[in-house]
């Protein structure tokens, strides 16, 4: 499903993946136009987002929940996923902060709603050496490592 850059349009969809599908996980993926490699995102920040959406808005108080937590930590480690998860070609990079716009804001929203069972990554841009087929594989091969830590791999 592609959400829109859009703060409120982007919440009402993870709301409704959320309490639609209840899935056991769900993982975004988003583009970072600048990222050396594919970066896996620890955790979302509930408060800072002052740049406007496509829409020209942004959060009232730059905030997603008022009175929610400051952060919240996905229930994937994705340091050990950084640790053990190699892609040759394209460098594998753990962050704790994924930026204070759309994609923050989707995932702070989603571990908020699916209390800490979601994931985000960031991904470059393709290119001739970043093809949407090999972007598929890699992330292919990070999903399967998150849904060991589920323990739900084989289903």
């Amino acid at each position: 499903m592609q959400l829109p850059v859009v703060y409120q349009k982007a919440k009402e969809q993870v709301f409704k993946i959320w309490t639609t599908l209840q899935p056991l996980l769900t993982v975004h993926v988003g583009l970072a136009s600048s990222a050396p490699g594919i970066i896996l995102e620890q955790c979302g920040k509930n408060k800072g987002y002052r740049e406007r959406d496509a829409c020209g808005f942004h959060p009232e108080g730059g905030c997603c929940v008022p009175d929610g937590p400051e952060k919240i930590e996905s229930t994937i480690n994705m340091k050990t996923l950084w640790k053990n998860t190699s892609v040759e070609g394209i460098d594998i990079i753990f962050s704790r902060d994924a930026g204070r716009y759309i994609c923050d804001y989707t995932y702070y929203m989603s571990l908020y709603y699916g209390q800490g069972r979601a994931a985000f990554i960031h991904v470059p841009p393709l290119s001739r050496s970043v093809t949407a087929d090999f972007l598929g594989k890699a992330l292919q091969r990070i999903i399967l490592e998150m849904l060991k830590q589920c323990g739900k791999e084989g289903e």
